[in-house]
């Protein structure tokens, strides 16, 4: 099972196509065709369903594509660390929306000056997925924010899971209201019972779902998950929602005339990365991020 034929089977994978697969790798379409079809009779299994020109994975394919990226991120790692003078190769980072919208521009933007030889691939998601991510060599390191544990929560053990993890950003939480909303002192005093969230795995979420949980309403909780801090903003004005966001991406957006808030509370962001994973483009970059923390 050679290393190119992994790399090729996972463009394909992700692409859930020859041709762009073959463009993305700089490949000929029927070469890609061949190592993809020499794999699925190595392993003896059909990776991907073929349906006339239509492509979908397997469930052997789904499974295999997990123990692929391992494969190849640990032969990428092993790469690195032979090489310890000068960061190079390629760092996967994982990252919440706000903190790469807000936190990430200038550390990343320095970081590529310094040592532009590595490859910085950076990805969002919500901080669950995004642990769950690392955990499985998907990603090699991760800034995610971790729930308070609460009663009847399933929380996130790192060390479990064998990740480390260091304090790198604090974020005021504030609860944004629409314009119109009667002031407020404190959360029992939110009328409105629509929430605007990304989906579930969202610490940020979570904690809203807490808070407004504690109040005196009957009325049951209604989220609309959102794709984006504009889009929450967005529905906040409408009139319609209301939505926990980091003051430091409400700074970043512009707040709308009238729109109220409510500090909520103060929260760490953390860098999350596998223990034992010591290249030199990650330690660079844990370097780089401790150094402007808090």
């Amino acid at each position: 099972m050679e290393h190119a034929t992994l790399e090729i089977f996972c463009a394909v994978a992700e692409e859930l196509s020859v041709t762009r697969a073959a463009q993305r790798l700089g490949r000929v379409q029927s070469n890609v065709t061949t190592r993809v079809q020499q794999l699925e009779e190595e392993l003896g299994v059909a990776l991907f369903l073929r349906d006339n020109k239509r492509m979908a994975l397997s469930p052997q394919g789904e499974r295999f594509l997990h123990y692929a990226k391992a494969m190849l991120a640990l032969a990428e790692e092993a790469r690195q660390v032979l090489h310890p003078a000068e960061p190079t190769g390629v760092l996967r980072i994982g990252s919440m929306e706000s903190t790469a919208a807000s936190r990430l521009p200038e550390p990343l933007a320095s970081y590529h000056r310094q040592f532009p030889q590595v490859r910085l691939r950076l990805s969002t998601g919500p901080s669950r997925q995004l642990v769950a991510a690392v955990h499985g060599r998907s990603l090699d390191c991760a800034f995610v924010a971790l729930p308070p544990v609460a009663e009847g929560d399933a929380a996130i053990d790192l060390a479990a899971l064998g990740l480390a993890s260091v304090p790198v950003f604090q974020e005021e939480l504030v609860l944004l209201l629409p314009p119109g909303h009667a002031p407020v002192q404190q959360v029992d005093e939110v009328a409105i019972r629509s929430v605007a969230a990304f989906p579930n795995g969202c610490t940020y979420r979570l904690i809203t779902e807490r808070i407004l949980a504690r109040g005196p309403a009957v009325a049951p909780l209604d989220v609309q998950e959102m794709g984006s801090y504009h889009g929450m903003l967005a529905c906040v004005a409408s009139g319609e929602c209301v939505s926990l966001m980091p003051r430091s991406v409400i700074e970043l957006m512009g707040k709308p005339k009238g729109m109220r808030e409510l500090p909520i509370t103060l929260i760490d962001t953390v860098l999350v990365w596998r223990q034992g994973y010591e290249t030199p483009a990650f330690e660079a970059l844990r370097g780089r991020v401790g150094a402007t923390s808090r």
